[in-house]
Formats: C-alpha cells, structure tokens, sequence
C-alpha cells in the first residue's frame, strides 16, 4: 500500500476530485468523531483508483497535491471477482460484506435458498441493500479502498447463471484455480456459499442443468456461511499474489 494512502489521518470518498466535496455523514465524521484538524492529511478519492491528499478546513476539503491513478497490477483490468452467499441471520449479513470489503472484492452478492432461514421480502431487502452498501462505503474507508464493491440482492438463478463460476462444497477438489500455467484447472471467477442446511433438489437441480459450475473445496471443515465467504476470498487472494 502507497504509504501516503496508509499514514493518511482519514480516507474518503467524493464524487469528483475536481471539486471535492463531503457529504454531511461525511464531515460530521471527520469533524466531530475524529476530530481533523486542518494540518492533518485526509486522503480522498472518487472510487475509480483516482485519488489525492487533502486537508479539512471549515469543513471544506482542499487538494494539497497531485492526483494519483493507482490501478489494481495484480487483476486483470477486465477481472471482476464475486462471492455470493446465502443470506445468514442476525448481524451477518453485515459482517460478510465488511470483511469481504476489507480484504479486496469487487462484487459481494446476498441471496435467498429454499432452506434460507432469512427471508426479506420488497421494503426490507431495499433497506438492506441500502444499510449493507453503507456498511460496505465505510469498510472501504478504513480499509483505505480506492473502488467500492457492489453490494446487489439477486435470485439464486442469477447467481448460478454467473461465468466461472464455482460452487464452495464439501468433496469437491481442492486443487481447483484456473489460470493460464494451468489450462486443465477450471478457471474460477465467481465462488457461491450455500446455506447451512444445504442445498433443496430443485437448486441443485438447477446446478446440474448449468454444465459451467463447477465444485471446489474450503478445506476439510464445515463452515458457517460467513466463514466460508471470508474463507473464500483469502484463498483466491492468496493465489491471486494480492497479498504479496
């Protein structure tokens, strides 16, 4: 991580660099919950891999410097990599989508199965997405993030229709990152967590009738839905050289 990025007193987003402006959530958080003063550098950037250093005076943010373009040298400019879990209970959908936004994704999908024990129906799942994708802005804040994933609520037959991708169940192989070194590897783009309960006949029915989706393994272990997300993404990260 540029140093500038990680010594920085706070990071934010804007909608333009050209004219950085905080909205009010925002500058009340810098203000007031970690007190800025105007001779502490606040890093900021327009969600694109576009940012630049500023100072918050009179709650108004002031480039101090030039513009940086930082782009990700370990993805491919096109490579968009997803994990979609079923909705869990309690506080973990909130969870999954923190973590998962700290450690780099680029797209986090929540979804109903027919053993899913959460069940949002039009109204709530609005406000959901709405709170999760907050919760996913200020993970993305503290995690000094450059790009915002998206954060959507989709049907399970969306999310298996997705290219490359992967379902993560007990007995499939461990061994199972595709790349170019290793062509006979099934190339994995997007890995999709199951409920705790498993699977209905219908959704793996409809799995089968998918010849793309492949089975890969998390380790000998049963995991919670959360784990496996988090679980996941730090084994792709890892092959991936993210964390190198």
């Amino acid at each position: 991580m540029n140093p500038l990025l990680r010594n920085s007193a706070a990071h934010v987003f804007v909608e333009s660099l050209d004219a950085p402006t905080l909205t009010e959530p925002d500058e009340h958080h810098l203000a007031r919950v970690l007190r800025i003063r105007p001779t502490d550098v606040v890093s900021v950037t327009d969600g694109t891999g576009r940012w630049g250093e500023a100072r918050l005076d009179a709650g108004a943010l002031h480039l101090v410097g030039p513009i940086h373009e930082t782009f990700d040298a370990v993805r491919a400019p096109n490579f968009v990599l997803t994990i979609g879990c079923a909705l869990p209970k309690g506080d973990r959908p909130e969870w999954i989508v923190q973590k998962l936004t700290e450690l780099g994704l680029d797209r986090i999908l929540l979804y109903e199965t027919a053993r899913s024990v959460v069940h949002w129906d039009g109204r709530k799942r609005q406000a959901q997405v709405e709170r999760l994708r907050r919760v996913a802005r200020e993970a993305a804040m503290q995690s000094r993030r450059l790009t915002l994933p998206v954060v959507e609520v989709v049907t399970w037959g969306d999310a298996v229709s997705m290219p490359d991708v992967a379902l993560a169940e007990p007995g499939g192989p461990l061994d199972w990152w595709g790349s170019d070194d290793a062509p006979s590897a099934p190339r994995v783009r997007s890995v999709l967590i199951g409920p705790e309960g498993g699977f209905d006949e219908a959704e793996r029915a409809l799995l089968s009738s998918k010849p793309f989706v492949t089975r890969i393994s998390l380790g000998p272990r049963i995991l919670r839905a959360d784990t496996a997300a988090v679980a996941a993404l730090a084994l792709v990260n890892a092959v991936l050289g993210d964390w190198r």
